[in-house]
């Protein structure tokens, strides 16, 4: 169903009729099969009844057709199973009290009988009492003059439209499923992508906001005596912010993807304006980094950022090292990323929404991450991503 066909008033498959135009349709749909009334129509008018039985005759099949339409119009709603049951069992009563009173040709209220309950009862029911239905109409039809010979013609109706109606049913809660199910998954992308944001921003904005922080402090100290000095960390807090800006942009757009490059000369600028001293390596060229998939060597990028982030601001540490080794495991090959420092060994607080991302990060491309205390003072952050067979 296309939104152009709602937009007519087409009623969406096993989904309630919402507006007045929907609603009509339906119940046009419903009522073409009523067709099949004229035989018990044309009797009435035509069939030689007195008045007081034509009377009788067109209230009684104005009553059932009523009840009929209720039965099957409100099959979205999930009436009752007992409730049904007593509808079904007053439609079959209806049905026999006419045919026996006014003649064979009422005998085809019994195909909407079977159909009704195809259609109003659960599947494990009505299997039973579309059968049933049907074998009713097969004992009133040998009951009513001449009704033997309309029989032929009504037994495979009445059992393949009520099964049929049985199908349908089925069709309508797979749908209704399925819909539900569909809302699920949306919902729980749309989670999904509110916790990537989260920890896009936390890394983003914490790394820059760090260095802009730390390069203020220094051109503050460095203003009075050393404004040249000053107006160049003045010029770094400007290219940071403005890159900042870029990543956040970038971020918010779902594109953004860093690389091990370009967030090793990241922190090598961050720590050098920490007073950290980096012992970094030069490139993750030593032919790791080409080998590495988009998402692993982002999740490790990632990694990198975050936990030089932690040392500028959390560690007082003097020195930081940053390596990345190819590890030949029973698992497989791994790469992994150490970032160690020799400061205060970390805080002593449980892993904040920093180390939590991370972990989703890395488990996301079948990696992990420890981090904790190396030793009295100091603190390790190792990071480990699968590198693939093929590489």
């Amino acid at each position: 169903m296309t939104k152009a066909d709602e937009d007519r008033g087409f009623p969406e498959i096993a989904k309630r009729p919402e507006s007045r135009a929907q609603k009509v349709v339906k119940a046009l749909w419903i009522s073409i099969w009523l067709f099949y009334l004229s035989a018990p129509v044309t009797d009435l008018v035509s069939g030689g009844h007195g008045r007081g039985a034509r009377l009788l005759g067109g209230l009684g099949l104005a009553a059932f057709v009523a009840w009929y339409l209720v039965l099957v119009f409100r099959t979205v709603r999930q009436m009752a199973v007992p409730r049904v049951l007593l509808s079904l069992v007053v439609l079959a009563t209806q049905a026999t009290v006419l045919s026996l009173s006014l003649g064979r040709e009422w005998l085809v209220l019994f195909v909407y009988v079977s159909i009704s309950s195809g259609a109003a009862l659960p599947g494990e029911i009505s299997r039973w009492t579309v059968p049933g239905a049907t074998a009713l109409m097969t004992a009133t039809a040998f009951a009513v003059p001449g009704g033997d010979a309309y029989l032929a013609g009504l037994l495979i109706p009445a059992l393949m439209g009520g099964f049929a109606m049985v199908g349908v049913r089925a069709m309508i809660r797979t749908t209704m499923e399925l819909r539900e199910a569909r809302a699920t998954v949306a919902q729980l992308a749309a989670n999904e992508e509110r916790l990537r944001m989260a920890r896009d921003l936390h890394d983003l904005l914490g790394h820059s906001l760090s260095l802009i922080t730390l390069k203020s402090e220094l051109a503050g100290r460095m203003l009075p005596g050393q404004p040249e000095a000053a107006a160049q960390q003045v010029a770094d807090i400007e290219r940071v912010s403005r890159q900042a800006l870029v990543d956040v942009r970038e971020a918010v757009s779902g594109y953004r993807r860093p690389t091990l490059p370009g967030e090793l000369a990241g922190a090598r600028t961050a720590l050098a304006a920490a007073g950290v001293v980096a012992d970094l390596p030069p490139e993750p060229a030593d032919g790791l980094a080409p080998q590495l998939p988009e998402e692993a060597e982002s999740a490790l990028a990632w990694s990198l950022r975050e936990a030089v982030t932690n040392v500028v601001r959390h560690s007082g540490a003097k020195r930081c090292t940053v390596t990345l080794t190819d590890r030949q495991t029973l698992a497989g090959r791994f790469v992994e990323l150490t970032v160690a420092d020799d400061g205060s060994g970390g805080p002593a607080a449980p892993a904040g929404n920093g180390l939590t991302g991370l972990t989703e990060r890395l488990e996301a491309v079948g990696g992990s991450l420890s981090a904790g205390p190396a030793g009295k003072t100091g603190f390790r952050l190792v990071a480990r991503v699968p590198l693939g067979s093929d590489s």
